[in-house]
């Protein structure tokens, strides 16, 4: 039976993965597996890796997507979108440095991912109301 007893350490544990994830796949370092694919590697490792990921991208962006809808996640991405443009207008990074940019974008991606794999938790705790996969049958 599924447990009620989400809270915050739950939703970091969310982002932990969403983070891993996003960030095994890609990054400005080079280090993931879109820098591993231009290595000299047995392409079978770079394949298992790879659907590996796949599963982890179909599973949290489904989760998401069911989770936000097209609506939500549009808002959830502006939410965060805002977040940067008041970090820009305070100063703490330039437009005009694209690495950094590529790191918070990527940060950007996993926090909607993250909120995305949350929200039906939180939106259960707000409203009462709980969001389940329709089964025709």
């Amino acid at each position: 039976m599924a447990r009620n007893d989400f809270n915050i350490g739950s939703f970091l544990l969310r982002f932990l993965f969403a983070l891993a994830l996003v960030f095994l796949t890609y990054n400005p370092s080079g280090y993931s597996w879109v820098g591993w694919l231009n290595m000299d590697t047995p392409m079978v490792y770079k394949a298992a890796t790879g659907v590996v990921l796949l599963i982890g991208w179909v599973m949290f962006l489904r989760a998401t997507w069911n989770s936000l809808g097209a609506l939500g996640t549009i808002l959830a991405t502006a939410f965060f979108g805002i977040i940067i443009w008041l970090f820009i207008e305070w100063g703490f990074f330039a437009l005009d440095d694209t690495a950094i940019i590529q790191w918070v974008l990527l940060f950007v991606l996993t926090g909607v991912l993250a909120v995305g794999m949350s929200w039906s938790h939180v939106r259960r705790r707000i409203t009462g109301q709980y969001d389940t996969d329709e089964i025709e049958g």
